[in-house]
């Protein structure tokens, strides 16, 4: 939070970023220093305009002070008194004056100080450092885990996540397991649960989806004070042999969420969402575990699902988002753990802005002899239950807005209705059969 001094001691202004919660640390929303120096910015226009007006009262006692110099002489009572009177009160309004523009000078001084910061922590970036305490624990987790964690990550990967979109079309040529295919679902069962509409109670909803088998999603409606809202949950990665390339939660599922804004999955959700009886206009939270996360995001930012639904909220778990923008009505919150490398394979942190926010887990994870570790132990789905249950009880201001954001849209939660989908997309093309030389074996010459 913004801290300063005692007024007339000239002490400097600073932001910083709000204090642990525990094992969590917290960036963005309205604690975060984005919105603490917009904060401050306005505060130091308004000072601004209060010393503007100081001015001109402050001129017109001097004048007032001037016009009684002729009457000095008179009897005190009326004229030395006023005389003195008016001059003291042009002092003090003068001083007050002065210490609201001094104040308005360090509210600035701290903007120019905090950009001046970023754009050395951008350079660093650059040139692939870090400060020693990250640099070290980079190191350290890597030992403990045997997987890098989300900085190291974000260090390694960089840029070359930006060009993924360019290059997209020669992935999929180059590795069919990438493929990208048109995406058609299915309703395949309805039933009526009993929904906890808090952060971990929806992230239940992934791991119960998970069981269900691979290419599901699950569209629930809310009734919340007799206004429909839908809850859409998507799965993470999904790899298995029998899928046959026709699960769009593949590997080909990251291409399509990194590479092209998620078209093929958004354009399923659409019709599932139709399809489970949403109407225009109606309330969406979007729900994504991992890959799904990536979804979830670029639904948020697709102008097409924006022109037929309201995008209220977004909640993801371990997944690379940074390069997504949401528009600024949607609220976010990212659950990330220091030492999962999956958030940081986007090679970029999350923006520190108002309508965002990030929680990473800090606690010190392991990974013994024999384990088998998965993606790594800070991808655990049950890691980032536990997260969004801390969440849930955490007194810090943006994590209370943002869970208070959520409960505004589905209530309090209760009965609701799960809609299941199975998503399916076009397998890709066989490759071309070549012709071959039937006594060497070896391609012929021009053969397709």
């Amino acid at each position: 939070m913004a801290d300063t001094t005692s007024a007339g001691s000239g002490g400097p202004i600073h932001v910083s970023p709000p204090p642990p919660d525990g094992i969590l640390e917290i960036s963005g929303g309205v604690g975060g220093i984005t919105v603490q120096l917009e904060e401050l910015d306005a505060g130091a226009v308004k000072l601004d305009g209060l010393a503007d007006r100081l001015a001109t009262i402050e001129m017109e006692l001097f004048n007032t002070w001037q016009q009684l110099g002729a009457y000095q002489n008179q009897p005190r009572i009326t004229g030395t008194a006023a005389l003195i009177a008016v001059g003291e009160a042009r002092d003090d309004v003068q001083k007050v004056r002065m210490e609201l523009q001094r104040t308005s000078s360090q509210v600035r001084s701290c903007r120019s100080e905090y950009e001046f910061a970023e754009t050395a922590a951008r350079t660093l970036w650059m040139l692939r450092l870090s400060e020693p305490g990250v640099e070290l624990q980079k190191h350290v987790d890597f030992w403990r885990t045997g997987f890098l964690n989300g900085d190291a990550t974000e260090t390694l990967v960089a840029n070359a996540a930006a060009v993924l979109p360019a290059i997209t079309p020669g992935v999929q040529w180059a590795v069919p397991a990438l493929h990208t295919g048109t995406v058609v679902a299915t309703p395949e069962e309805s039933m009526s649960i009993d929904l906890d509409a808090t952060p971990a109670g929806l992230l239940d909803r992934v791991r119960l989806l998970e069981e269900r088998g691979s290419g599901f999603i699950e569209v629930i409606e809310v009734d919340n004070n007799g206004a429909k809202a839908y809850v859409v949950i998507i799965p993470g990665t999904q790899v298995h042999d029998q899928d046959s390339g026709t699960n769009p939660f593949d590997l080909g599922g990251i291409v399509d969420g990194m590479g092209n804004n998620s078209a093929q999955v958004n354009a399923a959700v659409l019709q599932s969402l139709r399809a489970a009886g949403a109407q225009p206009g109606a309330d969406v939270v979007g729900v994504g575990y991992s890959q799904g996360g990536i979804h979830a995001m670029n639904l948020a930012a697709d102008e097409r699902f924006r022109k037929e639904y309201h995008m209220k909220y977004v909640l993801t778990a371990g997944s690379p988002i940074s390069r997504i923008t949401p528009p600024p009505e949607v609220s976010t919150l990212h659950l990330e753990h220091r030492t999962d490398w999956v958030p940081g394979s986007d090679g970029l942190a999350n923006p520190d802005t108002r309508n965002q926010v990030t929680v990473t887990m800090t606690n010190d994870l392991y990974v013994r002899g024999g384990e088998d570790a998965g993606l790594g132990p800070g991808h655990n789905l049950s890691g980032y239950e536990e997260a969004a249950r801390l969440v849930g009880t955490s007194k810090d201001p943006s994590l209370a807005q943002s869970t208070a954001v959520l409960g505004g849209v589905l209530g309090a939660g209760g009965v609701a209705t799960a809609t299941r989908f199975s998503l399916a997309k076009t397998p890709p093309p066989p490759p071309p059969m070549e012709r071959r030389d039937p006594f060497s074996g070896r391609p012929q010459r021009g053969a397709k």
